[in-house]
């Protein structure tokens, strides 16, 4: 199962986004054609970023016949989505040709979209790595960033008391103090003796250089407090 909703943000110069299925089809027989892949694509992430409409579509290849008899039953006797969601649905997977009067309007605004999440990109990790104790890879694309922090011993100490990961706890007091919302790396399977945390580069950028900078001054007071 291929998550592929992110083919579109790729910011990092050199980088490129390669399908699932074509790598599948350039590897050849046998496992062309005998690997079962499903392929997930979405409006409600990407440069569209229709996150109301919630509409996406998944393409199967080298399926066992009887398994995509069941999944065709299965989308048999279930509802019919929205037609909104159909129809913005057809407009990504079908978007302006050259020929279409449309086409430089849709090119200018997607590359718009995608030139500003970029720099918003370069600007979190820019920002992080300023801050001491917090590290972070270039976002080379989608919308998130994963900065590794340094947590103290006694922040460490004390997160195992509350029954808490260490940076659960750091990300809990990050709430509580700035109500910056982040998710904590220990969901995501980091590396043992390791801790990060997860966030979005969505916010407008004239909101997300401060809200970068109120969360590195806040990991240096909570260190701090806890050396």
């Amino acid at each position: 199962m291929a998550d592929e909703v992110y083919q579109d943000n790729v910011y990092a110069e050199g980088s490129q986004f390669h399908s699932f299925k074509k790598v599948l089809t350039e590897m050849g027989p046998p496992y062309a054609t005998q690997q079962e892949l499903a392929s997930f694509h979405s409006v409600s992430k990407g440069y569209m970023g229709e996150c109301g409409f919630r509409g996406g579509y998944v393409e199967v290849v080298n399926m066992d016949p009887a398994v995509q008899q069941q999944m065709q039953k299965l989308m048999s006797v279930r509802l019919c989505p929205p037609v909104p969601g159909q129809v913005l649905l057809s407009m990504v997977v079908s978007p302006p040709a050259p020929s279409d009067p449309s086409f430089a309007q849709f090119q200018a605004e997607r590359q718009v979209v995608l030139a500003e999440l970029a720099a918003k990109a370069k600007l979190t990790e820019q920002v992080f790595n300023e801050a001491p104790g917090i590290r972070c890879n270039p976002v080379q694309g989608a919308m998130y960033s994963f900065p590794r922090v340094q947590l103290p011993p006694r922040a460490v100490q004390r997160a195992q008391e509350l029954g808490l990961a260490p940076d659960m706890f750091f990300c809990m007091s990050l709430l509580e103090e700035t109500g910056i919302c982040v998710v904590p790396g220990s969901g995501f399977g980091q590396r043992e003796g390791t801790y990060h945390f997860r966030m979005t580069i969505l916010p407008p950028m004239e909101k997300l250089r401060p809200l970068l900078e109120k969360l590195s001054q806040f990991h240096a007071k909570f260190t701090r407090e806890y050396s």
